[in-house]
């Protein structure tokens, strides 16, 4: 509210989504709303009105209704929003539309995020021209409309500690799917069977699920980055790719871990994992207050150089082969992104210059280098079909980082202790 200088903001809530027919997708909010918030219901509006000196903080909410709550479930109702969620005021939704005109009057400027609700968009729209029109009686209305996204991404991009156990109890929740996956997976298992017992312990653990489609992939499927068919039954000798992370509290939690499907590394797979695994420390390291987020990238790309030429896979120099990209063929996306209430969270990466954001305290990211060879003929065959990635997450802290999700495995010897049993 600091930051809009007059203006007033709307932000529709997240549209329900249908899956097939007349059945829905379960309902998750728009992330910005439920920052703003905490309201997880459909068909809501909220409003930001500094101005205001009695209702700064309004929310359009599904009146109560026995009849249509015993169908979908409770409602909050007008009284449950600022009773529950500390609205200075709140309405039902249906006078929204009502009352959207008279929210723009006088207002130098409107907040909204256009393209979300198309309906909403042009509604704004007509009411900012139809007072335009009525200026000369005095009516005047917004003279632009802004995006509150950057605003709001800066804010969500630096943690509370609130924020921070949130995400803490996610990262806790997948480390129970990660763990149970070492577990039972085997040869002769479907992939989908680990996916369903990594899915099973998140919502066993209180989580609401998973925070994005479950990844999977053994053999050549762990080489596609982001493979969700998950249908493929696993074969012994091959590796597992497990990208899979749990939401809580509308926090997500985002690891990555990749086992031996007979429970033991072969030579060639011990010896890219542990590349992978030296690019991933190195990136770890680097992580701390005033290195740039592109810092964190470069360290990963410089060991994964080095062992890709160790290991024959590339020629030449590992310093010409960073620059000449040629490590691209075998690594080819970035090391981090930011983690928070989308597990592609919100926030630039770049400073106002358009130079590599430097990390500050509060901020959430992984680091999840990886290597993907493939079946081409020019690969030595002992290295082909294995696809590795590592991905753990991390908080930026006053002197350093802390990695959130230590508690899983990542060590090729743990990793096998754990799936013998030991």
């Amino acid at each position: 509210m600091a930051q809009m200088d007059g203006g007033v903001a709307i932000f529709p809530g997240a549209p329900e989504s249908v899956r097939s027919n007349d059945v829905h997708h379960r309902y998750r909010q728009d992330s910005d709303f439920f920052y703003l918030t905490g309201f997880t219901e459909p068909g809501a509006v909220l409003v930001l009105d500094p101005e205001n000196p009695k209702h700064r903080y309004m929310l359009y909410v599904q009146p109560k209704a026995p009849d249509k709550e015993r169908w979908t479930g409770r409602r909050v109702g007008v009284v449950g929003a600022r009773r529950q969620f500390g609205a200075d005021a709140a309405f039902e939704a249906e006078k929204f539309r009502a009352d959207l005109q008279h929210l723009l009057i006088g207002r130098p400027r409107v907040f909204l995020r256009m393209g979300s609700d198309p309906d909403l968009d042009r509604e704004v729209l007509g009411h900012v021209a139809s007072l335009r029109a009525r200026a000369r009686a005095g009516q005047h209305g917004p003279l632009e409309v802004v995006d509150p996204t950057p605003a709001l991404a800066e804010s969500r991009l630096l943690k509370s500690p609130d924020e921070i156990e949130h995400i803490q109890r996610a990262v806790d929740i997948t480390a129970l799917g990660h763990l149970a996956a070492m577990r039972v997976a085997s040869p002769g298992c479907h992939e989908y069977e680990i996916e369903a017992e990594i899915e099973y312990e998140f919502r066993k653990a209180g989580g609401a699920g998973p925070a994005y489609p479950t990844i999977c992939g053994a053999g050549a499927n762990a080489t596609i980055l982001h493979y969700i068919t998950n249908d493929r039954r696993m074969r012994k000798g091959e590796l597992l790719l497990i990208d899979a992370g749990a939401e809580y509290g509308g926090y997500a939690g985002d690891v990555t871990r990749t086992i031996p499907v007979s429970g033991r590394f072969n030579d060639a797979q011990r010896a890219l994992y542990n590349v992978v695994l030296g690019a991933q420390k190195s990136a770890i390291r680097k992580v701390k207050p005033g290195t740039t987020f592109d810092a964190v990238h470069h360290a990963a790309v410089k060991k994964l150089a080095e062992g890709l030429v160790a290991l024959g896979l590339v020629e030449g120099p590992p310093a010409r082969v960073v620059k000449s990209g040629d490590y691209r063929r075998f690594y080819m996306h970035r090391t981090s992104h930011w983690l928070g209430l989308d597990v592609h969270d919100a926030g630039r990466y770049t400073s106002g210059s358009g130079s590599s954001r430097p990390l500050e305290p509060g901020m959430v990211l992984t680091v999840e280098p990886g290597l993907y060879v493939g079946a081409e003929s020019d690969i030595p065959m002992p290295f082909r079909n294995n696809g590795i990635r590592i991905e753990d997450d991390v908080l930026v802290t006053a002197d350093g980082c802390q990695v959130l999700s230590a508690a899983i495995p990542k060590e090729p010897d743990a990793i096998e202790r754990v799936m013998s049993g030991r």
